[in-house]
């Protein structure tokens, strides 16, 4: 069984999945970006990318679906790296919880600080930690020196 999607006109059928999860909704362009963060090119299971897929809703999209249990990622990172996306978990072929996406409060070692001066900068064993201090403009700052990180492509 597959599920169609439209992209440019055509239509695209992509394998129903059993245990796993879909990351819908991504803004079209970061899907590959995505991708690498979460390191799913390092997984032994099935991985679909869809680029530039039709959306009533956003003009146009990218999603992942991903054949293997979820509990291996962290949902807080999917949040960071982009929380207007959806996520559907899926078990025995059918969606049995869609988890809300937010912006992490704060990140540990996901992110470095690009101030030179910073004590993270001399330090190696020292966590790069930067907490959420704008949720509206997803902005975070280093714990140590302040200096404002923005997620950006």
């Amino acid at each position: 069984m597959s599920e169609e999607i439209k992209t440019n006109g055509y239509k695209l059928y992509v394998g129903k999945i059993e245990e796993g999860f879909v990351i819908d909704h991504i803004h079209a362009g970061r899907g590959m970006k995505i991708y690498r963060d979460l390191g799913l090119d390092r997984l032994d299971c099935s991985v679909a990318i869809i680029l530039n897929a039709s959306s009533k809703k956003m003009g146009k999209k990218d999603m992942i679906k991903v054949e293997c249990p979820i509990d291996q990622f962290d949902m807080d990172f999917f949040g960071f790296l982009d929380p207007s996306a959806t996520v559907d978990v899926i078990k025995d072929g059918e969606i049995i919880s869609k988890p809300k996406l937010k912006l992490p409060e704060k990140l540990v070692n996901v992110v470095r600080c690009h101030n030179p001066r910073c004590i993270t900068s001399g330090e190696a064993q020292l966590d790069q930690v930067f907490i959420l201090t704008d949720p509206l403009r997803g902005t975070y700052r280093c714990k140590y020196c302040e200096t404002a990180y923005k997620n950006e492509d």
